[in-house]
């Protein structure tokens, strides 16, 4: 699979995935003996059960109520990168919060994601979150 396409479908199943919590969807992406970064001075998440493990307790506390990923950008070697924008609320004290920031991907030659790597800020409220995305 090309990159490009690889990458669009990433976006793409992340956008409606995460909206809807869809742990199983998100895995789809993903090979068996992927590495996840989410945060560039945790451990990373080895596998598909650890990434689960991980996505799992992020959603647990977050109801969303915007998700948006900018178009990918499409380097070379099985590389791609897009930005990211999320407006959430906590479950349990309903604080509003917004997410952005940005996922680096590799890709196998099936499209499969074999290493993924996250920056991401939050802020309180939702701010301008729901605005334009950029492209780095």
């Amino acid at each position: 699979m090309e990159t490009s396409e690889a990458a669009e479908r990433f976006v793409r199943v992340w956008e409606r995935a995460w909206a809807a919590h869809d742990v199983d969807g998100l895995l789809e992406l993903y090979a068996e003996d992927c590495i996840h970064r989410s945060m560039p001075f945790r451990e990373p998440h080895r596998g598909r059960a650890e990434l689960a493990a991980y996505l799992r307790w992020s959603f647990e506390r977050e109801r969303v109520r915007d998700v948006r990923f900018s178009p990918p950008l499409v380097g070379r070697d099985g590389l791609a990168a897009a930005e990211f924008r999320v407006r959430a609320e906590d479950t349990g004290d309903g604080a509003a919060s917004a997410l952005a920031g940005c996922v680096f991907v590799r890709f196998d030659d099936t499209g499969l994601a074999v290493e993924s790597r996250d920056y991401w800020h939050t802020a309180d409220g939702h701010g301008d979150v729901a605005g334009r995305l950029f492209l780095l």
